[in-house]
């Protein structure tokens, strides 16, 4: 027989990790570098850039589209890397609350 009040009470179980562990993204802070260091960026769990870091060396650069693309490049870098790392955040808290669902998506719940 099915137990809707056990299946209620898992849910909100499930709803409290994920906003736990939604909260805990802010904490997590990567950084990438594109151009061989010459550009860098960090952002966090939350996929927010924090801060870009160009080298002096590029400031004196006459291809406004070189130092363009390293700072893209360097930027999309950390996104995927806080974003990979987010999902395992996302894994750790929900550990054994989720079914193994085909598709689950952590993006689904604020990734």
């Amino acid at each position: 027989m099915f137990d809707m009040m056990g299946m209620m009470g898992k849910m909100k179980e499930v709803q409290a990790k994920l906003k736990e562990a939604q909260e805990n993204l802010q904490h997590i802070t990567v950084s990438a570098e594109a151009g061989a260091g010459l550009v860098k960026a960090t952002v966090n769990g939350q996929r927010k850039l924090l801060k870009i870091e160009i080298d002096e060396s590029l400031l004196n650069v006459n291809d406004r589209e070189m130092v363009n693309d390293l700072v893209v490049a360097a930027v999309n870098n950390a996104m995927l890397t806080a974003t990979e790392r987010a999902q395992e955040e996302m894994k750790k808290h929900t550990s054994g609350l989720l079914p193994n669902i085909l598709g689950l998506d952590l993006g689904s719940f604020g990734l």
